[in-house]
């Protein structure tokens, strides 16, 4: 055993260059040998931005410099969300400026599961890299950036992100934290829809009017919760930001995604495959026709990574900052009027079958019973009355009288 105290002020580059007690110690009790964890050291941050979870991404390895690829699109960003212990990534862009010395992210590296620090080359370029990823808010275990198990951060310095109850939770609040994550309205909300909680539950209830930018900024109940039962945890699905713009329908158009702000999409190389995901996302059944307008002029607008829709991820998650002048028109077949006209067809179809059962009903009444003209006569005969305009002339009634 070290058989000196050590006496640090606590910033001194190495543990020799503290001072230390002049007497030595002679024992030391069994099971005092320190143990220590150190924190990994700080090599990622946002710079520059509104919060700790948004800015400039820059990696420190030796120093700081910005990054450049392979985060351009919402999935592949939140691998760097996610280092940063902040929620989900809600938008990527790129910003322009003179040349410099930046950090270039082998996407390969990064995928196998190593720290961003780990996986940089040195690079020179005029391109940084914006990212904005939720505060405090994020969605696990979903099928997409836009579903899954709710999961609240309340204070920065604590590591633990906690689920939240379903009784704690309601509508307007599931609004707040759509709009919070760059989603589109919510659709589902269950407790228990995306796995059995592990992290704390959330002990207060959230009091949002459904107004909110975020959910911490809506009021909660001033009394803590003590226990929530099983299966509660919240499970939500948000809408995808999609829409297609300025066609007949809702299912034909110009189409725009929201990343930040809604942008249109490139038109070029998209095929049917790929637009029946946009077509399916919008609840319009498959694609009809996809179609490229060309503009005066480039513009902003977002790239999608096909290799990223192939996989079965949501268009959102695999768009990129992208400028261009060719913008895609996408029409889907509209299943609300696919199912309108079936039933216009079907009641058409029912009310001609009616038409035709009571035609033949008639006339097959008309052919088995007597019409008014003919019971009169049997009446008539019956009663040995001669018909009406049918009576014996004088001469047979006088043979008559006889």
């Amino acid at each position: 055993m070290w058989s000196k105290e050590f006496q640090c002020g606590g910033h001194e580059s190495a543990l020799l260059d503290c001072r230390s007690s002049g007497s030595a110690r002679n024992t030391c009790s069994p099971g005092k040998a320190v143990g220590l964890t150190c924190s990994e050291p700080e090599s990622v941050r946002l710079v520059g931005g509104d919060s700790r979870c948004a800015g400039t991404l820059e990696v420190k390895q030796g120093e700081w410099r910005p990054v450049i690829g392979p985060y351009r699109t919402l999935k592949e960003a939140t691998v760097a969300c996610r280092e940063l212990d902040c929620g989900s990534a809600v938008s990527v862009g790129e910003r322009k400026s003179s040349d410099r010395s930046v950090w270039w992210i082998r996407s390969d590296c990064v995928h196998s599961g190593s720290a961003l620090r780990e996986c940089v080359i040195p690079e020179f370029s005029s391109y940084t890299l914006d990212l904005t990823c939720s505060d405090s808010v994020r969605l696990v275990n979903g099928s997409s950036l836009c579903s899954g198990r709710l999961e609240v951060k309340s204070d920065q310095s604590n590591q633990w992100w906690s689920s939240v109850c379903e009784d704690d939770f309601d509508q307007q609040d599931a609004e707040v934290v759509c709009r919070e994550l760059g989603c589109g309205a919510p659709s589902v909300l269950k407790g228990a829809l995306y796995g059995e909680v592990e992290a704390p539950m959330w002990t207060k209830e959230f009091q949002c009017g459904g107004h909110e930018s975020a959910l911490l900024d809506c009021r909660s109940s001033g009394s803590a919760r003590n226990t929530c039962s099983p299966g509660k945890a919240v499970g939500l699905t948000c809408s995808e930001s999609v829409r297609l713009v300025g066609g007949d329908s809702r299912c034909a158009g110009t189409l725009e995604l929201k990343q930040g702000d809604w942008r249109p999409v490139e038109g070029r190389g998209w095929t049917l495959k790929e637009a029946t995901v946009a077509c399916r996302e919008l609840d319009c059944g498959s694609a009809v026709s996809v179609g490229e307008r060309e503009e005066s002029s480039y513009r902003p607008v977002l790239g999608i990574e096909p290799d990223c829709v192939h996989s079965g991820s949501a268009l959102r998650e695999c768009v990129r900052p992208w400028s261009s002048s060719t913008i895609l028109n996408v029409t889907c077949s509209d299943p609300l009027l696919h199912h309108h006209f079936i039933r216009v067809v079907v009641l058409l179809l029912t009310l001609l079958v009616v038409t035709t059962a009571l035609y033949f009903y008639c006339k097959a009444s008309r052919g088995q019973k007597p019409g008014r003209q003919e019971n009169i006569e049997l009446d008539d005969y019956n009663l040995g009355v001669p018909a009406a305009g049918g009576g014996p002339t004088e001469e047979e009634g006088a043979q008559g009288a006889e």
